[in-house]
């Protein structure tokens, strides 16, 4: 993989026809160390938001030793990747032959679930040659919690309401070596707050069900910065779910768990793009909604951009995308605010892209090839770069 200080580099370099990812190892890596040195447990990278092979190693590398696999071929790939590394099967409805695979070949006791029927493929999957159940078993109750706080909601799919959670507890209570309570409070959650509800609908759960719990597993939701979504400092929300687990009705060894995606890794990549053609203040730019800007057309997310060029000097004004399929739904509407005189041949970069852009990259009409590079400058935004901190956040000290 080719190695430039920055995206102006690149394209002085290589004038590229294709869209260039740029990757940024050092950002990852200082993503990685924040959370395994300041969230107050363990932290489980939740590998859809970007599976990249060496990703996944720069992560492992920097103290992340467990990660919160979605499919049977997530579970292959990051053991063919990273042997010693402790998988947990989080998605709650799963193939019997996923589930069967996964801990008899690759070694995954984690299983989470929110329903009877999924407790039961469970079971039945991970029993010994001789038809007897594991002994081992590790399972998560998912809990449904409100989205109310957050960007994209994960309320609706997964996840058993409050008034079932106390029976479905006690009955996996009954299968499992170490019993867990897992939630999703959404993507990029705006305040701490929002992890104070979904705590005190654990809380409710389990008192009600009156079993020992020996984890609560708070989930993803942890934001990164993007144009118009300015979240706290991290650590607000670390401080606010620290206090609030300790006061849970738990096991006195109880672990606390999180499983960051977003926050471990937009910051690892940005994406040059160039400039096909303008109209008006439409830009038709060689990516879009079928390759890495899936979020900009699909949920209409905001990305900061910037012109690579030294000749546009003029100011900015706001544009749309049209991405280069043939599909009018290859539109990205922004707004997204480059210099005005901005044309064909003009080259820009979009940032933080490395939480499910890369990932969704299709070939969709014969478009999606992107070459990878390594780059050296820091990410559009950051916020593990230290120009964040400040006094404790007001939200925080409203909680106490």
């Amino acid at each position: 993989m080719q190695h430039f200080p920055d995206a102006r580099s690149v394209v002085r370099a290589l004038a590229p026809d294709e869209p260039v990812i740029l990757n940024r190892p050092h950002a990852a890596a200082r993503a990685a160390r924040f959370f395994v040195e300041k969230f107050p447990g363990r932290s489980l990278y939740a590998v859809k938001a970007n599976p990249s092979p060496d990703l996944l190693q720069i992560l492992w590398d920097n103290g992340v030793t467990h990660y919160d696999v979605a499919s049977i071929a997530e579970v292959r790939l990051v053991r063919s990747v990273l042997p010693e590394a402790t998988l947990c099967f989080m998605h709650p409805v799963k193939a019997p032959s996923a589930i069967r695979e996964a801990y008899h070949q690759h070694g995954v006791r984690t299983f989470s679930l929110d329903s009877v029927e999924e407790l039961a493929k469970i079971v039945d999957a991970c029993r010994d040659e001789a038809g007897e159940p594991a002994q081992d078993l590790r399972l998560c109750i998912r809990l449904r919690v409100s989205s109310e706080y957050s960007e994209l909601s994960l309320a609706s799919k997964f996840g058993c309401d409050l008034t079932e959670a106390p029976a479905l507890l006690q009955e996996t209570r009954q299968h499992a070596d170490w019993l867990g309570v897992c939630f999703h409070v959404g993507s990029q959650a705006m305040t701490p707050f929002a992890y104070v509800q979904a705590l005190e609908r654990v809380r409710a759960a389990i008192a009600e069900a009156s079993v020992v719990i020996d984890m609560v597993d708070v989930g993803g939701g942890f934001p990164s910065v993007y144009p118009g979504m300015e979240p706290p400092p991290l650590e607000d929300y670390f401080q606010v779910i620290h206090q609030h687990f300790y006061n849970l009705p738990i096991a006195y060894n109880a672990e606390l768990w999180c499983e960051p995606g977003r926050a471990l890794c937009a910051e690892y990549s940005s994406l040059i793009v160039k400039v096909e053609k303008r109209r008006g203040d439409e830009l038709y730019i060689n990516d879009g909604a079928y390759g890495a800007l899936f979020d900009a057309a699909h949920v209409d997310w905001k990305f900061p951009v910037r012109a690579l060029e030294d000749d546009l000097i003029k100011p900015e004004m706001d544009f749309a995308f049209y991405g280069p399929t043939c599909d009018d739904a290859d539109y990205m509407q922004g707004p997204f605010p480059l210099p005005e005189d901005i044309q064909a041949g003009d080259y820009f970069e979009i940032g933080m892209l490395g939480a499910y852009g890369a990932a969704m990259k299709t070939d969709f009409n014969g478009f999606g090839a992107a070459e990878r590079i390594i780059v050296t400058d820091e990410p559009m935004a950051s916020l593990y770069d230290g120009s964040r901190t400040r006094p404790e956040a007001d939200n925080v000290v409203s909680l106490r």
